[in-house]
């Protein structure tokens, strides 16, 4: 059963409000609050509405006022709010959208009007709302939103951050025997699971490449525990491959390198921008996973010495790492 969406209807007449209930009762769950003050102290305090229909001309706070405190509080700031109000010139429907509205309605007004409008804001709120739980899965929250409010993320360096690479062992071999679907559907679930699982440990998918998944932590604000938040995301990675191979048709193994320090990051290109992270700390996690265990979690000396106690690592001893010599590496037990 699809759950009705929640309407606050601001009114101080009482005719109004019953019209406004009869017409919407049946399709959405009604709040009623009879001046502007009432209104913000129940959208800041409760369960925030999906769109608020909103008069005007109050005792009190009038509904520009609201509107203005709604749009300033991070809270409220993207509730929809439609103007019902009985004023019909246009310099108060340029005042309601330059204070954030979303619609101006006149008094007396058409019902399926009303409903119409009110559909159609639900709607593009909703679609917004996909757009950024996706752009969640891509971007840093800090990145997402500078493109909301800027259009532009001008590139920083960040001094702490930990940066992941999985790739799958055997991935040629795997390739050439599977079909293309076959193969793209395997990858798309298991990548799917990565993205949920850096999603719960606070981690952001960088970017795949072929069978190759990078991600990091640290990218949003200063993050103490960024070393111990992408260790625990290759460890349940790992747990999740070993469950999925205990039933799944195809089985999966991947090495799994994590290093710490410092990138620059960025968004690259014009037209069809990607985000990325960029130096030598990146490369160097590329060479750690190309030199990892099986199945396991392989990290450098500067990520372990980030990490919490209850994280217990095996030394590997120095090993020769493409173009960077030798790094003592370590596997997580």
């Amino acid at each position: 059963m699809i759950e009705k969406a929640t309407l606050l209807i601001v009114d101080d007449s009482v005719e109004n409000l019953q019209i406004l209930s009869g017409l919407l009762k049946e399709e959405y769950k009604l709040i009623i609050a009879k001046s502007g003050e009432k209104a913000l102290e129940i959208a800041r305090n409760q369960e925030p509405p999906d769109l608020i229909l909103l008069d005007v001309m109050m005792p009190g706070m009038n509904g520009f006022e609201v509107c203005d405190a709604l749009k300033k509080d991070s809270s409220t700031q993207n509730i929809p709010v439609i103007f019902l109000t009985a004023l019909n010139e246009v310099a108060d429907e340029t005042k309601g959208f330059q204070v954030g509205g979303s619609d101006f309605i006149i008094k007396p007004f058409n019902p399926d009007i009303v409903k119409a409008r009110i559909r159609t804001h639900l709607d593009l709120m909703q679609e917004r709302k996909k757009s950024e739980s996706l752009l969640k899965i891509l971007l840093p929250e800090n990145v997402i939103s500078d493109l909301i409010t800027h259009g532009k993320h001008v590139p920083v360096m960040h001094e702490n951050v930990s940066i992941m690479f999985c790739d799958f062992v055997g991935f040629t071999s795997i390739s050439s025997r599977l079909s293309p679907e076959i193969l793209i559907d395997e990858l798309s679930v298991i990548f799917s699971e990565f993205d949920e699982i850096c999603a719960k440990n606070g981690a952001t998918r960088i970017k795949t490449i072929g069978d190759a998944y990078m991600a990091t932590t640290g990218l949003n604000l200063f993050n103490p525990d960024h070393a111990n938040q992408l260790v625990q995301t290759g460890i349940d990675i790992i747990q999740f491959l070993e469950s999925r191979n205990t039933t799944a048709a195809q089985q999966w193994h991947c090495r799994i390198g994590i290093h710490s320090g410092s990138v620059i990051a960025g968004i690259v290109g014009k037209t069809r921008y990607v985000y990325d992270v960029l130096g030598d700390s990146v490369n160097i996690a590329s060479r750690v996973e190309s030199a990892g265990v099986n199945m396991k979690v392989t990290i450098t000396d500067e990520t372990r010495k980030l990490l919490h106690p209850q994280y217990k690592t095996q030394s590997l001893g120095l090993t020769i790492l493409k173009g960077k010599g030798e790094m003592h590496l370590h596997a997580i037990e």
